[in-house]
């Protein structure tokens, strides 16, 4: 894949998107976009302020009144033309994502940027489909109904290891329902959010409508979650950031969403296809570098396959092709920085003294060495209560664990305070269907981990956090609902007055 635009070109007017056009922050404070594949700086920008915040917001607030005032149909037909520029630029998108993340084109390609298409072309249609409680009368005297009305200027937080997605799970569902939304992208990845903001004025979608500030969370951050025109919060990151992104949102009364972390399970049954299990690991532990809040991340084998499992996966991992991720053969690129990395390896480095590494554990040198890369690397041995299989790492790290009952599988997969995603695999009905009723998480596959759809919601249970991205369900989070009712009587003093005042 070549390089369609030059990125410092391309944003040369700054990384925010206030109103309709790019802008640059007036923090003072210079922030450096780094390739982490190759260490080199390929975007250097102004990060956002407070102002920067307070004219964003201002922004959405005054889009609001048209954008909400618009019919469903209307916002609906701009959210087409939106899917449709999106998919005629879907080269430049994979670059800029590929380019900021490492990602290997063939993610960004095939995984990240159709995902984002389908999400708008899904919400472009639920836009029209705003579902209330049918009118009735309800007590005999008066009809009632729902509406659901859009709440105002959301203020969302994304993160850095899906930037575009991330974006678009923000944004698509709070537009859709007649929002308008600040967006605070990771300023180490702001790339291609700015990109699918551009994208959507492209489309016809109105100036303010979707606003970008791009800054520091102590800084664009807490002012964008504090701010008293913001009516809503939706954030997606780490559950330690996501408390204190609670405590700031709480204090001003706001509703809030969090998408937080997770530890995700991959319980395989003693029954299970053995080779499926294996391929299933590998890819679910894998896919973005492990940097996935629901990547697959503690293995939970039954007795009898434990041996199997843990042979099959080592020897699996050790044929995954890391290298440049603009080579469409690579299979592994590097995590987002040099000190995730390290952050990583450290994790590997202290469960040495209580576990084995069976494969892995290394960071490549050669060609790769001023990259961000760590090899795909498998622990056993580890018990349940140490750091490796309780804290997440965010890496390519896969922690394998033995279990001997069902109920001790099922045990041992609710045991860390996340609950987001987890998977389970077996050839039989019943214990499938006893794992998607028991282990607590907000999504649980069944022989697969990691395929998402748009139909359907993400989020969380526990410590993962609460709220739906994706689907209808979202709406849950970005509309209001008013219960409005009407008299047919047209009976001046109603009988339930009397326990007001006078008698019957």
């Amino acid at each position: 894949m070549g390089n369609s635009f030059q990125v410092q070109d391309r944003f040369a007017d700054g990384a925010q998107y206030i109103g309709g056009r790019l802008r640059s922050g007036t923090s003072g404070r210079r922030h450096e976009v780094v390739n982490p594949a190759t260490g080199e700086t390929v975007y250097t920008y102004e990060l956002a302020g407070a102002a920067d915040v307070d004219a964003a917001v201002a922004a959405a607030r005054d889009a609001f009144p048209g954008w909400s005032g618009a019919t469903p149909a209307e916002r609906s037909e701009a959210m087409h033309r939106f899917a449709a520029v999106l998919a005629e630029q879907a080269d430049d998108f994979a670059y800029a994502e590929s380019l900021q993340c490492g990602k290997p084109v063939k993610l960004s390609t095939e995984f990240d940027v159709p995902g984002t298409v389908d999400n708008t072309s899904f919400f472009a249609g639920a836009a029209r489909h705003l579902e209330g409680k049918s009118a009735a009368e309800y007590d005999g005297d008066h009809t009632s109904y729902v509406r659901r009305e859009a709440i105002g200027v959301i203020g969302s937080i994304a993160p850095w290891n899906y930037p575009l997605q991330m974006a678009a799970w923000k944004v698509l569902p709070a537009i859709a329902a007649g929002n308008t939304i600040v967006l605070k992208p990771a300023e180490i990845t702001p790339l291609t959010s700015l990109m699918f903001a551009q994208a959507a004025t492209e489309a016809g979608i109105p100036d303010g409508v979707i606003n970008i500030v791009t800054g520091a969370g102590k800084d664009a951050g807490e002012h964008l979650v504090g701010h008293p025109d913001v009516v809503m919060t939706s954030f997606t990151g780490s559950t330690a950031v996501g408390k204190r992104v609670a405590e700031i949102a709480t204090s001003t009364v706001k509703r809030l969403h969090l998408e937080l972390g997770g530890k995700a399970p991959f319980v395989v049954f003693d029954d299970a296809d053995l080779e499926a299990a294996v391929n299933g690991a590998v890819a679910g532990s894998l896919i973005n570098t492990g940097q996935d809040c629901t990547a697959a991340t503690r293995a939970y084998v039954q007795r009898p396959l434990y041996d199997a499992f843990v042979q099959g996966v080592a020897a699996l991992m050790e044929t995954v092709r890391l290298g440049d991720p603009f080579d469409a053969k690579t299979d592994l690129g590097p995590l987002i920085s040099h000190a995730q990395r390290d952050r990583v390896a450290a994790f590997v480095e202290r469960a040495r003294a209580y576990a084995t590494v069976v494969t892995g554990g290394e960071a490549p040198g050669g060609d790769l060495a001023d990259g961000a890369y760590y090899r795909p690397t498998l622990v056993a041995g580890a018990a349940q209560d140490s750091e490796i299989v309780q804290a997440e790492i965010f890496g390519p790290v896969l922690v394998v664990l033995p279990f001997d009952t069902d109920d001790e599988g099922i045990a041992l997969a609710n045991d860390t305070p996340y609950g987001l995603a987890a998977s389970a695999w077996t050839r039989d009905l019943y214990r499938a269907n006893r794992a998607t009723r028991e282990i607590k998480a907000g999504c649980v596959w069944i022989n697969d981990h990691i395929p998402i759809i748009s139909e359907m919601p993400h989020g969380g249970y526990k410590a993962s956090g609460f709220g739906k991205d994706m689907s209808s369900y979202s709406f849950e989070e970005y509309t209001q609902v008013k219960h409005v009712m009407y008299d047919n009587t047209a009976v001046a003093r109603k009988d339930w007055h009397r326990t007001i005042f006078g008698d019957r």
